[in-house]
């Protein structure tokens, strides 16, 4: 009897995974910028840069089941004070996620999806540095889904401080 409601059980759960569907309907570049404002000057200083890389997501219902992810990097590269240059990238992708429950959509828009970006946020990356004129530049992989993690702690944390702000203004 047990063996039987273990096969229903693991049957439900078939036939739940069968449901979610996942498709990538588009990748493509919403936006890109570069902008060098220390040219020509910065061409003759030693190079020795330091880098700053920003990154930012954002997930858009589009319709029935559709969405449109954006990752966006800005990545500012400094030469002592200077900045050599500053590229933005905003690399986007619309993605269909069918019967995935609350708990899951939420990482999957958060990190997976980003995961599949940014390979090609980076390659963008790289191409415009070297269409300004610099040396390529090679973006480290990112653990989106630590940073999703990450984010969802903070926002937690957020919540759970509101409410003891709240209680303190009352008194």
């Amino acid at each position: 009897m047990a063996q039987q409601q273990q096969q229903k059980t693991n049957g439900a759960q078939n036939a739940d995974q069968n449901q979610r569907q996942f498709a990538i309907q588009r990748i493509y570049v919403k936006d890109m910028s570069v902008e060098v404002p220390n040219s020509p000057k910065i061409f003759l200083e030693t190079w020795q840069p330091e880098m700053n890389m920003d990154i930012a997501t954002k997930a858009d219902p589009l319709e029935n089941n559709t969405y449109e992810v954006v990752l966006t990097l800005t990545i500012t590269v400094k030469i002592k004070t200077q900045v050599a240059f500053l590229v933005e990238v905003k690399q986007a992708g619309i993605f269909t996620l069918q019967g995935f429950p609350e708990e899951q959509l939420r990482p999957m828009l958060g990190a997976f999806c980003p995961n599949i970006l940014y390979p090609y946020a980076r390659a963008t990356v790289t191409d415009l540095v070297v269409r300004a004129g610099f040396p390529q530049l090679y973006l480290t992989p990112v653990n989106f889904d630590a940073m999703y993690e990450q984010h969802q702690r903070e926002r937690q944390q957020k919540a759970e401080e509101k409410p003891a702000k709240e209680d303190e203004t009352k008194q």
